[in-house]
């Protein structure tokens, strides 16, 4: 049975290494830099994704120093010692309760200040300030004036090039309407400067009224015209 021959794209790709030490200088030190590299981007994105405390310490062959840490090394030490010392009465608990207390105080203490800065922006617990913190606090002032001036003056522009836009579409619109008042006034004028048109309404009544009475009938007329007539008629005797 003759099995089909591979193509070598299949064979092509990253094969397995085996962990071991590199026997050559070049390419351990080569290997040592790029994962180094990708180690303190792992301990970085934990730190930032898990809200972990990180802190990493690396040595090379050469006896260079490589840390991370994301709060500070030393601190993280001094947690992991008080965490993992037996003759500690306290427990990792007590200890995490203890490390969030400080960051809660921490917490506290810039609230505080910006608290502090907010009364000062408003006037208010300046007499205590120095000459430095006041011309510090005159600056920030400053420059907060100028940006709502600035901001001030695009609102009342954008503003102004609205109402001149809408004065433009009320200009257009009003001509507009002159335009068609003007043609309906003009066709009356063209109806009555028509050839026999120019009679009004009320005379063509008129005419159409006197027209229906063109026979008169004169009964006082009519009457006297029988007598004549009877007398004109000769008798005859029987």
């Amino acid at each position: 049975m003759v099995y089909p021959k591979e193509s070598p794209q299949k064979k092509m790709g990253r094969g397995k290494i085996e962990i071991k030490r590199i026997e050559n200088t070049t390419n351990r030190q080569v290997t040592f830099c790029k994962r180094r590299n990708g180690l303190l981007k792992k301990a970085y994105e934990l730190s930032v994704l898990c809200d972990a405390e990180v802190a990493l310490i690396v040595f090379s062959s050469r006896g260079r120093l490589y840390e991370y840490a994301n709060n500070s090394v030393k601190d993280s030490i001094e947690r992991y010692k008080k965490a993992c010392d037996p003759s500690n009465t306290g427990s990792v608990a007590e200890v995490n309760a203890q490390f969030y207390q400080q960051e809660a105080d921490k917490l506290r203490n810039q609230i505080r200040n910006l608290q502090n800065s907010n009364r000062n922006m408003l006037g208010e617990s300046i007499g205590g300030l120095s000459m430095k913190e006041l011309k510090n606090l005159e600056g920030r002032l400053e420059r907060g004036i100028s940006r709502i001036r600035s901001k001030k003056n695009e609102l009342l522009f954008a503003e102004i090039g609205y109402m001149q836009t809408r004065e433009i579409d009320l200009h257009n619109s009003n001509q507009l309407l002159r335009a068609k008042i003007s043609e309906n006034e003009r066709k009356p004028q063209a109806m009555n400067s028509m050839p026999g048109s120019s009679n009004t309404f009320e005379e063509m009544q008129s005419q159409q009224f006197d027209s229906r009475n063109y026979f008169q009938v004169d009964a006082l007329q009519a009457a006297n015209c029988y007598p004549q007539q009877q007398d004109q008629i000769p008798l005859r005797l029987v």
